[in-house]
């Protein structure tokens, strides 16, 4: 298994081999984080009940499951970037485009087309993507300010095409994914834990994602060992924008229609998830399953938040919060001190 280090230990896979101890610190800390996160979720659920009896139900852990579906899509992509050591501020642009094309397209076209809409719009949405890497890449553009003007480009076409008013409604499909169910349980639950078990595989297991870890280790190191850094990036990132792309065919099934700024609410709530799941945003370190845990305590908060009827603005209060604490949690003598207080007061 791959596995490079540069001089000060840090590694990329966040695997075990022999006994290398520092691997063994950080692949702790990865564990940690990751059961941390879900240990939150579950007190969390607990302490909702106190505002809502509702929550803790298999009714309620369905919905919660089906509303941090979207984010639990984006933050995959997003996490890959930041697994590299870039960042993705296109990503409520490529909803956009994903959900404005999904209701333009597949909601005209004959029921036959549909096994072409989908990767159609995907396509659409990858190439932004690919222009994102090909500008960090071949430009040296600092993927903060690429992906941030990208990301402007592509909502004032949008804006211009639509003439702020998207048009066409979900197709039957979508609807399906989104609303239809298998006995009592919804299809987009299926879905979800599909897509996780497949996203956990990729990220953790083939060497795809190990080459990702090794790049956003000491890109320097993986580019000496053969590594095609530039295809790579380029690849991660037009994987990102079609993830983003999906989401935005996903909120179109589930709320009939789409709209110009129905990506908004997903960027720093993806950064937080990924930030909160214990990936550092420095690259090279972080696994998926944290990110999950992140993307449904985030949808948690969400729903608490609109059953006291406070603001939005609260949740972008939170989920800030989360990204400094989980940050602060990350450094090298966090958890060492941590222990120590545990230790000192038994």
């Amino acid at each position: 298994m791959l596995n490079l280090r540069d001089e000060s230990g840090k590694a990329g896979t966040g695997f075990v081999r022999g006994e290398d101890k520092r691997g063994a610190v950080r692949l702790q800390r990865e564990t940690v984080s990751a059961v941390g996160v879900f240990v939150v979720c579950v007190l969390a659920l607990f302490l909702s009940k106190f505002i809502n009896p509702e929550f803790g139900s298999i009714h309620q852990l369905q919905t919660i499951l089906t509303l941090a579906s979207f984010l639990i899509v984006v933050s995959y992509g997003q996490g890959l970037t930041v697994l590299i050591g870039g960042l993705d501020l296109s990503i409520p642009s490529v909803i956009t485009v994903g959900g404005v094309l999904a209701a333009a397209w597949m909601s005209t076209l004959s029921p036959g087309g549909f096994w072409w809409q989908i990767p159609a719009v995907l396509v659409v949405c990858a190439l932004i993507g690919v222009a994102n890497g090909l500008g960090v890449t071949l430009l040296r553009i600092p993927p903060f300010i690429m992906t941030l003007a990208s990301g402007i480009i592509v909502y004032s076409i949008c804006l211009g095409a639509t003439g702020g008013t998207p048009s066409g409604a979900a197709p039957n499909s979508l609807s399906t994914l989104m609303a239809g169910r298998i006995g009592s349980v919804p299809i987009v639950n299926i879905f979800v834990v599909i897509f996780c078990a497949i996203a956990v595989f990729m990220q953790s297991r083939t060497s795809f994602g190990q080459r990702l870890y090794a790049m956003g280790s000491n890109a320097t190191a993986a580019k000496i060992a053969g590594m095609r850094i530039n295809v790579i990036t380029v690849c991660t990132y037009a994987l990102s924008s079609a993830l983003a792309g999906f989401a935005g065919m996903m909120l179109v099934g589930y709320s009939n229609g789409a709209t110009l700024r129905m990506g908004d609410s997903y960027l720093l709530p993806s950064i937080a998830a990924v930030v909160i799941g214990g990936s550092s945003i420095l690259g090279g370190r972080g696994n998926f399953v944290g990110t999950i845990g992140g993307a449904i305590l985030l949808t948690i908060f969400d729903m608490v938040i609109t059953s006291l009827g406070l603001a939005q603005g609260w949740r972008t209060m939170i989920s800030g919060g989360l990204i400094l604490a989980a940050i602060l949690l990350q450094h090298e003598g966090a958890l060492d001190w941590v222990r120590s207080v545990g230790r000192r007061h038994g």
